[in-house]
């Protein structure tokens, strides 16, 4: 039977402590291979860790086009993944697909935020790129401006799961759920993984050979994740007025299909390496 869901795209990350013996690239390609599912539009990654510059690669394809391409230095503790499936912003301008750069902010988000023009003109914000039109962006423009404070995302109307990293905070790992889309953490002992799915954490403890303790977000909910721990939370009260149409929860089933079978390779191969 077809399940429906409020879903268009699809988020995971990670933050790692120094400490943790997680393969960063193999847990990135994991999350990407357990979102895959959530869109084929665009799919796109970027890192940074101690010493590391923020760093992106996305594309206009599904996941399996990026899957095994995707190389995390050892060295990187935090790790955003994304797969679009697009409904304000064309693909065709890699600008408008995720990870999205606003500034010093980079992030990725699952929703749809329907008054991003008039944040845009409130605040005079101008867009990272002329041509840009994704709705996304006001969410990473507000970050920008607001230092990422909790209050800030009261203003948005519409849908959210996000996920940002803002230069000027080399350490932390942004989350916020707004309403209307789904957001998991799992802790670890030195690692905290997110998803769009539970089942996603669940991919990942069996890939990365991780045991975490999952639990979905509140609505309404900032978080602040350092070393692979969440070390604040805060809450703010998003516009409840927002509705919008259900949609098919699985919007590219070939895509998770391909992707799995080749996870399944690629950790067999790095097991052997």
């Amino acid at each position: 039977m077809l399940q429906w869901n409020f879903v268009l795209c699809g988020i995971a990350g990670y933050s790692l402590n120094r400490e943790s013996a997680v393969d960063p690239t193999l847990s990135a390609q994991t999350l990407m291979a357990a979102i895959s599912e959530r869109g084929s539009d665009a799919a796109g990654y970027c890192f940074r860790g101690p010493g590391l510059e923020l760093q992106m690669h996305k594309r206009r394809a599904g996941a399996s086009e990026l899957l095994e391409e995707i190389s995390v230095p050892a060295g990187a503790t935090q790790v955003l993944v994304h797969v679009r499936d697009y409904t304000k912003g064309h693909p065709s301008l890699n600008a408008n697909n995720h990870p999205i750069r606003h500034g010093s902010v980079v992030g990725i988000h699952n929703g749809i935020i329907k008054n991003d023009e008039e944040i845009f003109t409130k605040y005079g914000f101008e867009r990272a790129e002329p041509d840009m039109t994704v709705d996304s962006e006001a969410i990473f423009a507000l970050a920008e401006r607001e230092r990422s404070r909790a209050k800030a995302f009261e203003q948005l109307y519409g849908s959210m799961a996000t996920a940002w990293l803002d230069e000027r905070d080399p350490e932390v790992l942004f989350l916020a759920r707004g309403i209307g889309r789904p957001l998991w953490i799992g802790e670890g002992r030195h690692e905290l993984f997110f998803a769009s799915t539970k089942s996603a954490l669940e991919l990942v403890e069996g890939y990365a050979e991780v045991r975490l303790r999952k639990r979905e977000i509140a609505e309404g909910t900032l978080g602040a994740a350092v070393d692979g721990k969440l070390v604040r939370s805060e809450a703010f009260e998003p516009d409840r007025s927002f509705t919008e149409e259900l949609l098919p929860a699985v919007r590219a089933p070939e895509q998770h299909q391909f992707c799995l079978a080749r996870l399944a390779a690629l950790a067999t191969a790095a097991s052997g390496r």
